[in-house]
């Protein structure tokens, strides 16, 4: 179902916390668009939120804003365990939607997201802005033009050390995150995998609770195949102690290696190694990004995009779906029934 794309966009942010502050931010910067209601069950934060908009409204009643026939977008910024009933909410009052990762707690939830979506013609795009980040743009260039040859496969690391009390906050309660590490950062890792080397025909790998006194993972090891035999070798942990993110991808011909986030991940830097016909030490080109990344406002730009195009937005539910049937799968190896603690394997 098409839908007639006005030429100027009205959104509502619904979650008013860090990340629906980064979101408001992102709006503002793009021309034609207009931020009409922040949403917030909290009512502080929807008005502190609200007045970063010149004539947004603040409220805590969502049936109010989906209800407002001027709105046209919705960017859902909260809990995990809130994003899908909200996206549905909002497909099926035929709002586009950017939604945070990773989505909803199950595959299930995005399913029946993508069914609604497809009867009212509203698009979903995933909020994986890791895609979007000046290293990670620059790694994607570099495969399109051949740089790397054939890809064989790649490593990926990305973790942070925690703080006191994190095992008490909502990330570690499996009704509200539906999982641990795994589905905070791994989520990150497994949508970097496929967009790089596609999709996956083999999934394994593991996931433990090693330190914290939670219910859910604090380190995942995940080891993924494509039907060509492609691999991708993948560890998250909030045990890492000092703040990690590291990616390599590995071609016939050259190597690339993705290094920090910036801030305290550390300067975003990319090196391309490329391998000379003589073999030996290799060609090197290193690219540095110290003005950080402005990733929010380019996905968000993305979805503008998905919307006056009438495109299909990547990464949308279709891969969302997939990221977190690869969850699912290692949590069931593992022993992480929706919400069941496991025996940790340090007797903890």
């Amino acid at each position: 179902m098409s839908k007639v794309v006005p030429p100027q966009l009205l959104f509502a942010i619904i979650g008013c916390g860090v990340i629906g502050r980064k979101r408001t931010v992102a709006l503002g910067k793009i021309p034609g668009l207009a931020l009409g209601h922040a949403c917030d069950l909290d009512a502080t934060r929807a008005t502190e939120l609200a007045k970063l908009a010149p004539g947004c409204k603040s409220t805590t009643d969502l049936n109010a804003v989906l209800a407002d026939p001027g709105v046209h977008a919705v960017i859902v910024s909260t809990l995990n365990a809130s994003l899908a009933p909200i996206t549905l909410a909002a497909v099926r009052a035929g709002k586009h939607v950017l939604v945070e990762k990773p989505g909803a707690l199950h595959a299930s939830q995005l399913r029946e997201i993508r069914d609604a979506a497809a009867k009212t013609g509203a698009l979903v795009r995933l909020g994986y802005n890791h895609r979007f980040h000046p290293a990670l743009q620059k790694a994607r260039e570099l495969i399109d033009a051949g740089a790397l040859g054939p890809l064989m496969f790649l490593r990926a690391r990305y973790g942070h050390g925690g703080r006191i009390g994190y095992d008490r906050e909502w990330r570690a309660d499996p009704k509200l995150s539906g999982g641990g590490e795994l589905i905070d950062q791994g989520v990150h890792l497994i949508d970097l995998a496929g967009w790089f080397l596609g999709e996956f025909a083999a999934i394994d790998g593991h996931a433990a609770t090693y330190f914290w006194d939670m219910k859910v993972d604090d380190n995942a090891f995940l080891s993924l195949r494509t039907p060509a035999g492609q691999t991708a070798w993948l560890h998250v942990s909030c045990t890492e102690w000092k703040n990690l993110f590291s990616l390599e991808i590995y071609g016939r011909d050259a190597k690339l290696a993705i290094d920090g986030l910036g801030g305290s991940y550390g300067l975003e830097r990319l090196t391309y190694y490329k391998m000379l016909p003589q073999m030996g030490p290799p060609e090197i080109t290193t690219f540095e990004y110290p003005n950080g990344d402005d990733s929010w406002g380019d996905e968000t730009h993305a979805f503008i995009d998905d919307i006056r195009l009438g495109r299909e937005p990547t990464p949308g539910l279709r891969e969302g779906i997939r990221t977190l049937e690869i969850v699912e799968a290692i949590y069931q190896k593992s022993g992480y029934p929706l919400g069941a603690r496991r025996a940790s394997p340090t007797g903890s």
